[in-house]
This record gives C-alpha cells, sequence and structure tokens, in this order.
C-alpha cells in the first residue's frame, strides 16, 4: 500500500563527476558520458505515517550510464546509525519510492539498489563548507563557488533538479570518494550543488 501521509524537509548537497557547471541539470548528457555522485540529506524535520524523522541524515552514492533522465541509475543507500529501525525502514520505503512526491520521481530512474545499510554519518552544511561523511565508506567535501563581489553562484529553475523549487549553490567538490559493495572511487575539483529540500507526497 502506498504511502500518503509523510513530509521531510532540510538541507541538501551533492556532488558529481562533471565539470562545473554540470550539464545534467539542464537535461544534456554528463561531461564523461555517465554521472557518478555521492549525494547527503539531513532530514530537519519529518516524518512518514506515526514515526518521526527529524534529525535523521542520508547517503547515497549513486551510478547513470547516461543521460540521467533515461534512468538504470545504480545506487547504494545509507542512513545514519543513530536511527531507529523504524526510522531506517521508514527512510527506506520513501527514498524507493513508495510515498510518491519528488522522492518517488527519483526512484523510478533507479534499476538497481546495489545496498541499503545503516553507517555512521556526519552532515555539515554552512555557508562556507559543505561536508558529508560516511564512516568506512566515504565522504563529500566541497566549497561554494565565489561569484561576483564574493557572492554564491545560484543556478534558479533548472530542468532537472533534486530539490525543486529551490535555486541551487554552485560547489566545487575538495574531495569525494567511495569505497563499497566492490567500488572504488575518487574525485576532485568537480560539480557540487546544495539547496534546501522539501519532499512530500
Amino acid at each position: 500500500m502506498a504511502i500518503t501521509n509523510w513530509k521531510v524537509e532540510g538541507k541538501y548537497f551533492e556532488s558529481c563527476n562533471c565539470d562545473n557547471v554540470c550539464p545534467c541539470i539542464f537535461l544534456q548528457n554528463p561531461t564523461k558520458g555517465f554521472c557518478e555522485a555521492m549525494v547527503g540529506w539531513h532530514i530537519e524535520s519529518g516524518y512518514c505515517g506515526d514515526v518521526k524523522l527529524d534529525g535523521v541524515k542520508v547517503g547515497v552514492w549513486l551510478h547513470a550510464p547516461g543521460n540521467l533522465t533515461k534512468g538504470n541509475w545504480r545506487l547504494a543507500l545509507y542512513v545514519d546509525e543513530s536511527a531507529s529501525d523504524a526510522q531506517f525502514e521508514a527512510v527506506c520505503s520513501l527514498w524507493s519510492g513508495e510515498g510518491g512526491g519528488h522522492l518517488g520521481v527519483i526512484a523510478s530512474l533507479v534499476s538497481e539498489v546495489i545496498s541499503a545499510k545503516k553507517a555512521k554519518i556526519s552532515f555539515e552544511s554552512t555557508g562556507t563548507k559543505k561536508h558529508l561523511v560516511i564512516e568506512g565508506v566515504g565522504e563529500n567535501e566541497m566549497y561554494p563557488i565565489e561569484g561576483e563581489e564574493g557572492k554564491p553562484v545560484i543556478v534558479t529553475n533548472p530542468p532537472l533538479a533534486i530539490a525543486p523549487g529551490n535555486p541551487v549553490v554552485v560547489h566545487e567538490s575538495k574531495r569525494a570518494r567511495y569505497h563499497d559493495n566492490g567500488i572504488e572511487w575518487y574525485q576532485s575539483g568537480k560539480a557540487g550543488l546544495a539547496s534546501p529540500f522539501q519532499y512530500g507526497p
């Protein structure tokens, strides 16, 4: 049965293997022909039915073999180890698309969930630094690109968005790495995006 009573909101950021500015958000092909990304969400407030999700942190590593809208993504999902079993199950259900909404749109592009597990996750998001660490698995450290008069570089209304309705601040990765499920991945100096998010059914 579909989940209809849920809502999550907070902050998100990601770094992928594209050059800045990531062409995927304009529905174009990835810089290298495929996309690999490390994504993090901090749910500042939320619920799924009777399960409170305030403070839960979520991480994802994904691989898309071509244009993101074509699907066939492979994805590994991580939920902070401090989450209860009920919170873990709720996040897995929502991120697998069972609640519909924009998370359902994202999930519809995934053809394989490589793994879904708990891990210790730290999530730092300030105006000057973003840093996601999934202990024993990987991290994403990135910094905003300085624009005119030192202001952030902002992209508004891209046709492809992880957090629709929110302008994204353009960042550059300092270090993004992943080593789990037999995958070894590392990059630096590549595209990064960050914004608030609000998801619901």
